[in-house]
């Protein structure tokens, strides 16, 4: 049986790893998926979403020239659709708006901003984050050896 890439399958899972988990395919061929590849959302622990002997619904998403097989499963579920915002119909009730809420204060966004944590943060942020702790530790290590050797900005060489 020839595998094609984009091609949707149902298969039993043989085995799992810390890095994913081994999909027996018909036909006897055997594609792993990735960690990454097994659900939309963050995945810790593959045994919290699968188990040995599970049938999986799998998409061919990569096959190599040495015959490694790449699966997904996220890629395999159907898509939620995205559906416009619903009117309510002729005459149909409109949601009651709170008059009675205190007036909202000026604000700029700072109070209402979430934690920043690595989950919520994108990788152009990770990235400026750590150039600005690594010119803060920078500056502070110059300082610090400055003030060793006596070449501080309030004494003179000599």
């Amino acid at each position: 049986m020839q595998l094609e890439v984009g091609s949707v399958l149902e298969g039993k899972v043989t085995g799992i790893t810390k890095f994913g988990a081994f999909v027996e395919l018909p036909g006897g061929k055997t594609g792993m998926v990735h960690i990454s590849e097994i659900a939309t959302s963050y995945v810790k622990e593959i045994s919290d979403h699968l188990s040995m002997n599970d049938t999986v619904k799998v998409k061919v998403i990569g096959v190599t020239p040495e015959g490694k097989i790449s699966l997904s499963i996220k890629q395999a579920a159907p898509q939620p659709s995205q559906s416009p915002r619903q009117r309510p119909a002729e005459g149909g009730e409109r949601p009651q708006r709170n008059f009675f809420r205190k007036p909202r204060e000026q604000s700029y966004g700072f109070e209402r901003r979430q934690p920043i944590t690595s989950e919520n943060m994108s990788f152009e942020d990770m990235i400026s984050k750590f150039k600005q702790t690594s010119d803060d530790r920078m500056s502070d290590l110059k300082r610090s050896t400055e003030m060793k050797r006596g070449t501080s900005r309030g004494r003179h060489q000599r």
